[in-house]
């Protein structure tokens, strides 16, 4: 019984030696030791690539205006706006606005008066007292109602200014808004109109005005 034992015993370990051989030569020990362990892979990191920037090339222009310089876009915004007649405006004109005194304009009107009671009766007339939007930014004029609706067209039309030298200037007179618009500016502006002015209108034929300010 014991010899049986013993061989028994010799045959279990030869076997397990030649086992452990063979796993050894198929290196199973270290991978069967890696799957009861296993690491977290990194994963490697993502390069960033830096774009490079795009390289600044010339805005494409017309073949026409190929030959010019190229625009500015950054010009004074405060520049030179219009040129009429003998005087020069600019936006800073507008910037710098003086408004005339509650008693300017009551002498201005009262000189208005004057003048208008020398003028023809025949020929109706009114006397507009100029404020900042006659003369500067938006020139409208905006004329008195029943003005307008008793001796002035009830449609569109081209009215004239004739100022005391006899000089005529066009503008555009809009019925439905009893005022004039076109041209107005031109004239205002090259009058040298400005605020507290009063300017006596008189209507001397059904489309002309004389316009006087002393």
């Amino acid at each position: 019984m014991v010899g049986s034992k013993l061989t028994y015993e010799e045959c279990r370990r030869q076997r397990l030696e030649e086992n452990k051989k063979k796993l050894e030569e198929l290196n199973l020990t270290k991978l069967a030791q890696a799957l009861k362990t296993p690491t977290p892979k990194k994963s490697p990191a993502k390069r960033r690539v830096l774009k490079s920037p795009k390289s600044l090339e010339p805005v494409r222009r017309s073949s026409r205006c190929a030959d010019k310089p190229a625009p500015n876009y950054k010009e004074d915004l405060l520049g030179p706006l219009m040129t009429i007649g003998r005087r020069s405006y600019q936006r800073r004109d507008i910037l710098n606005r003086v408004y005339a005194s509650h008693e300017e304009r009551i002498y201005a009107i009262e000189r208005a008066k004057k003048i208008q009671s020398n003028l023809d009766s025949q020929f109706p007339s009114f006397i507009k007292p100029m404020l900042q939007s006659h003369v500067t930014g938006g020139f409208w004029l905006g004329l008195p109602n029943h003005f307008c609706k008793k001796h002035l067209p009830h449609y569109d039309e081209m009215i004239a200014l004739v100022d005391e030298e006899g000089n005529e200037s066009q503008t555009k007179y809009l019925a439905e808004k009893a005022g004039l618009s076109g041209g107005w500016r031109g004239f205002s502006i090259d009058h040298g109109l400005v605020d507290g002015d009063a300017v006596v209108f008189h209507l001397v034929t059904p489309t002309t005005f004389e316009v006087l300010k002393k």
